[in-house]
């Protein structure tokens, strides 16, 4: 019993070390999901690699090309990763037949690969070799990581993640609608860390029009997110700051009414450099399911959304939301807009409820984070 308990703490901390490695991936990958892999022999690293960008080495092919800079040979070598390996050709060779073929005799794994149409083909090619394989290994630590990936394996939309700030009293602006700033320069760098973290942003024209962000990255490393505003008529001036030359930011407008100044708009807006795209809608304002449907085409695994409140509140409503970043501030903001802004419950137990809640301090404000209860398993 200690040798198996031994051996379970072993694995459990390379593990952790590949998952640690898979994470310099964070918002590069997409629509691939973030692995690590580390090459393992009697306790010793012989090669190390993570996915570093959608297109470019998986993790077990760059940690075996790191094992071979050092000189090491990796027969007998136990490889430690994240994800089922794959089994089939896609940008790039797979990933199981690659192992077998170097001698790699035992690999633990993660979590399987969450498509159906793949999973657990990896492992047999493994097995089928007489490679060992120890499967489950921190999975719900894999899977929480990979989110965004399982999304849009199973449920073909992506990860939803709602942020927030607001006063003491639930307020995200005054009555005027005003807005800047509510939390401090702390909470706001984090907030930039977390657009880094995502495939794309989203807001509604109404914050662009309000607040005209930008919506990229700029108190903290990391790439830009695709920029996403909703916008039925076509509102956004060209002029705007989430508009830019990088081909990042998407204007998503309804499919009926369009017309002739629809049409100008479209044109000007495509001319600086946004990309405008049909959406069908509901009842004048877009399908937010067919919104996140064509964001998993476009390979967004995890989105963001800073809107105000009639955009948080239609995430919530729809129970289309699955996590809640909610940065509280010291402040009363009095009359004004709340989070659940234009939300209507006729009971308590209608309203969504958070689980898996924390709370942490950021500078002189609190962070808190939850998963929606509505939101389906991983």
């Amino acid at each position: 019993m200690a040798g198996l308990a031994s051996k379970r703490r072993t694995d459990e901390y390379f593990m952790s070390r590949a998952l640690s490695l898979a994470r310099r991936g964070t918002g590069k990958t997409a629509p691939n999901p973030l692995v690590g892999c580390i090459l393992v022999r009697e306790g010793r690293v012989l090669g190390e690699g993570y996915h570093a960008a959608c297109g470019e080495d998986h993790a077990e092919v760059a940690a075996l090309k790191d094992a071979a800079r050092r000189g090491e040979d990796v027969r007998g070598a136990t490889a430690y990763v994240n994800l089922e390996p794959c089994s089939h050709v896609g940008r790039t060779p797979p990933c199981a037949p690659r192992l077998v073929a170097e001698g790699v005799s035992r690999v633990v794994v993660g979590m399987p690969d969450p498509n159906p149409r793949v999973s657990g083909r990896g492992l047999q090619v493994l097995r089928d070799a007489g490679v060992e394989v120890t499967m489950s290994c921190l999975e719900e630590d894999s899977r929480w990581l990979n989110r965004g990936f399982i999304r849009l394996q199973t449920l073909k939309r992506p990860w939803v993640a709602l942020k927030a700030a607001t006063g003491l009293d639930g307020r995200l602006a005054l009555e005027n609608g005003e807005s800047r700033w509510i939390t401090d320069e702390t909470s706001r760098s984090w907030a930039h860390q977390m657009r880094a973290e995502h495939d794309a942003v989203m807001v509604g024209v109404g914050t662009v029009l309000s607040d005209d962000p930008a919506l990229t990255v700029r108190h903290t490393e990391g790439a830009n997110p695709r920029r996403v505003v909703l916008d039925t008529r076509l509102a956004t001036p060209p002029a705007s700051k989430v508009i830019s030359d990088d081909g990042l930011c998407l204007i998503l407008t309804q499919v009926e009414g369009s017309d002739e100044e629809k049409e100008r708009r479209a044109a000007a807006l495509a001319e600086v450099g946004a990309e405008v795209v049909p959406i069908p809608g509901v009842d004048g304002r877009l399908d937010l399911c067919e919104t996140l449907a064509f964001l998993a085409e476009r390979g967004v695994a995890r989105l963001m959304v800073e809107g105000g409140p009639t955009l948080l509140g239609a995430f919530m409503a729809r129970e289309l939301a699955d996590e809640l970043r909610l940065f509280s501030a010291p402040r009363v903001m009095g009359a004004g807009l709340g989070l659940g802004t234009g939300l209507n419950f006729t009971a308590v137990d209608q309203a969504p409820i958070l689980k898996d809640v924390r709370l942490r301090p950021v500078g002189r404000d609190v962070l808190f984070e939850g998963r929606f209860a509505c939101s389906p398993d991983l």
